[in-house]
């Protein structure tokens, strides 16, 4: 369909698009309404500074406080269709920098603008994918089913139909080169899965599923070998000539890989070095007095230069300054080439008024290539390409026909399906079919909101996740049943048929709160299980894959059905040999909410502990707490004033109490010794302990321990709405 809108209005525009294409060549000063069709745009970014407060220990010991720029100034652009690197030696600030584009950083200075639309970083973050340097996924997953759980967040239900689906991800696991190991686990430390490169690859899916318009990746080469990293690049190489504008950090690059890079961003100590083509290099530093060694690479050997300055005297200041005025850095050693001040030509980074007054030392022929408006200087990349349609460079040629790559349609023909109006408003970029992405047919922003999916359509696909999940590592939830059953099965041996005497009494008490602890203590080992997901969670709801709160619901859903087997199971084996009182239907209820709310509890805990280890202690401290002021060390009334509200918010409280009023209510004799003239009655036992005898107050108690349960559930909430952002401060 996509495909046969566009041949209409290939019709309509076919006589001037020619036109338009000369004239944007001749004319870069048009204004910028023309300067957005599709192939001159891309991402640019203007003076952006992030500061961050370093605390040094100064000469004389005494801690110092200084502003440290980790980014300083930095302006350019990153072409669209292009791959563009961000280089430079370690600590150069790369990662920053690439957090600062995608609207990760929270405090920076500067703009950037997405196709000539100035963007905020929500607005950045809804139509990029970020692929981060560790792979978070979830092993027991395979590839194949993790790429369609992240098509089914992405794509949307109403968008794109179930077999659109299939067919989409079947298309990139063929392009990401993931045939073979489509039906292999992810693997973790403990189980082996695919490969590193695979792995690596998968990440890049996951991400680019819904072929976004922007997308981000640290370091997508490191921990592979030469093969895995080309291949890498390569498919990124594919995705970005089917229109996207892709940026990249990379360590390292290997010749082979170099020559998949269009556009080059060099930094050194948060400033820009160089910002260029990878052809340009040897130029810049021949203009800069250095002549690069017959065979040896140009881009390493501008390395070494800023290697040398950075532990010169004069610093990398001086090769910046170079970067932006032309102004030659002073020689470390003895170097020839052309003296006097020459121009830059391949840098587009000209301040926009000028360097103060020190225009007429330019030479004019350069300087007209940059027009006046911060847009001009993208418009240098495209001018080029025409050129390569001419016997010049047939190396490059396959580069601008993505159609026999992706089989969609290129960058320069969809860009003719735009309306100017679609660029009046941010928020819907463009037309359904106007992203030249690996064929996709809705632009990450589409016609649409925040989210691909409806609120019960995520709620039912993180489901079938946590279930899928569950069903592949089942000791998690057979651990707990196992406890449950064997402790069920000791209490009903201990405390087998208890007598009517004090005895008995002692040892009905004994099994409840005994009981009550174990259900408590029994779901410790789910602190681990949030700790292993929140990785996989910040990554994927940092570009709205779903909502938190359709991922707290669907978990409460998911766990449901388990705790009620483990709480019926128990029940079941001790209710009958206890030969126990009341009604059965509220044992089981009261277990159940026992279960909830510290299941809720405990997934709240692990939500904001750092660790494992802090985890576990945090619950177990808690857990051991609260067991003190349940209610049966001392009972509710003797409890200091000053503690009384640890008895109110002692999540054990509730269910021990309850339990004990289903146990021993009314006038049933529990324990009578005529020699002593001793009767105790249900009613009796409860007055001792300082209980309600109420009828109708034991359900009260299931309502309370159940509005705990919520009550975490709602923090577990907030915290992960608002505290796990994958922010810097």
């Amino acid at each position: 369909m996509a495909h046969h809108h566009h041949h209409q209005h290939n019709g309509r525009n076919g006589g001037h698009r020619l036109e338009t294409v000369i004239n944007m060549v001749q004319q870069p000063e048009k204004p910028a309404g023309v300067g957005r069709f599709g192939f001159t745009g891309g991402l640019e970014f203007t003076s952006l500074t992030y500061t961050v407060v370093k605390k040094q220990r100064g000469a004389g010991g005494e801690w110092e406080k200084k502003d440290v720029d980790l980014l300083h100034e930095i302006t350019g652009y990153a072409p669209k269709g292009c791959v563009t690197a961000v280089m430079g030696p370690s600590g150069a600030g790369k990662s920053t920098f690439l957090d600062a584009l995608a609207g990760r950083i929270a405090s920076l200075d500067g703009r950037v603008a997405l196709d000539g639309v100035e963007m905020s970083p929500s607005l950045i973050k809804r139509s990029s994918a970020y692929v981060m340097q560790d792979d978070r996924l979830f092993p027991m997953l395979t590839v194949y089913e993790t790429l369609m759980f992240a098509a089914d967040f992405r794509l949307g239900s109403s968008a794109v139909s179930a077999s659109d689906k299939k067919l989409r991800v079947e298309n990139l696991i063929e392009q990401l080169g993931l045939t073979s190991s489509r039906n292999t686990y992810i693997g973790d430390e403990g189980t082996r899965g695919v490969s590193g490169g695979e792995r690596r690859r998968v990440s890049i899916g996951v991400d680019i599923i819904h072929g976004p318009a922007l997308l981000f990746l640290d370091e997508p080469t490191s921990g592979l070998d030469s093969t895995s990293a080309h291949s890498v690049i390569e498919k990124v190489h594919d995705i970005a000539c089917a229109g996207s504008t892709v940026v990249l950090t990379i360590h390292q690059p290997s010749s082979r890989i170099l020559l998949l890079l269009d556009h080059l961003i060099i930094l050194a100590r948060g400033q820009l070095m160089y910002s260029g083509g990878p052809k340009e290099v040897t130029a810049h530093l021949g203009r800069m007095g250095r002549k690069v060694p017959k065979g040896e690479n140009s881009i390493e050997n501008l390395l070494d230069v800023i290697q040398e300055y950075e532990q010169s005297e004069f610093g990398v200041k001086a090769l910046a300054e170079f970067c932006l005025t032309g102004l030659k850095p002073p020689k470390l050693t003895a170097t020839y080439g052309p003296e006097g001040l020459s121009t830059v030509s391949s840098i587009v980074q000209t301040p926009i008024s000028g360097p103060g007054g020190g225009d007429d030392d330019f030479d004019r022929s350069l300087r007209s290539q940059h027009s006046k408006s911060p847009w001009s200087g993208v418009r240098l990349t495209p001018s080029r390409r025409p050129k390569h349609k001419g016997p010049g460079a047939p190396h490059d040629n396959h580069r601008y026909t993505p159609e026999i790559v992706m089989g969609t349609p290129t960058p320069m023909s969809s860009a003719y399906t735009v309306n100017e109006d679609d660029y009046l408003t941010p928020t819907h970029r463009a037309p359904p079919n106007a992203t030249g992405a690996p064929g996709v047919g809705v632009n990450a922003l589409g016609h649409r909101g925040k989210f691909a999916n409806s609120y019960v359509r995520e709620v039912w696909v993180l489901m079938r996740r946590n279930f899928t999940n569950i069903w592949r590592t089942p000791e998690l939830f057979l651990s707990r049943l196992m406890v449950l059953t064997v402790m069920g099965f000791l209490m009903a041996t201990m405390f087998t048929k208890p007598k009517d005497n004090t005895q008995g009494i002692t040892n009905r008490l004994s099994f409840f709160i005994f009981t009550v602890c174990v259900f408590f203590f029994s779901s410790n080992d789910a602190v681990p299980a949030f700790i292993q997901e929140r990785f996989i969670f910040i990554r994927e709801t940092s570009h709205n894959a779903y909502r938190a709160s359709a991922y707290v619901v669907a978990g409460i859903i998911t766990y449901l059905p388990f705790l009620l087997l483990q709480s019926a199971t128990y029940a079941a084996i001790v209710w009958f040999a206890l030969k126990l009182h009341g009604q059965f239907l509220y044992f089981l209820v009261m277990l159940y909410a026992a279960l909830l709310s510290t299941n809720s509890f405990v997934v709240f805990i692990s939500s904001v502990v750092p660790n494992f280890i802090l985890g576990y202690a945090a619950v177990i401290a808690f857990t051991a707490l609260f067991f003190l002021f349940c209610g049966y060390f001392l009972d509710s009334h003797s409890i200091p004033v000053a503690w009384k509200w640890m008895n109110t918010i002692s999540t054990m409280k509730y269910p021990y109490e309850g339990l004990l009023m289903n146990e021993f209510n009314g006038e049933r004799v529990f324990a009578s010794e005529p020699a002593v003239g001793l009767i105790l009655t249900g009613n009796d036992i409860l007055k001792q302990l300082g209980i309600s005898v109420e009828e109708d107050r034991k359900w009260w108690m299931v309502l309370y321990l159940l509005g705990w349960a919520v009550f975490y559930r709602v923090l577990f909430y907030l915290v992960l709405r608002f505290a796990s952002k994958n922010k810097r401060k």
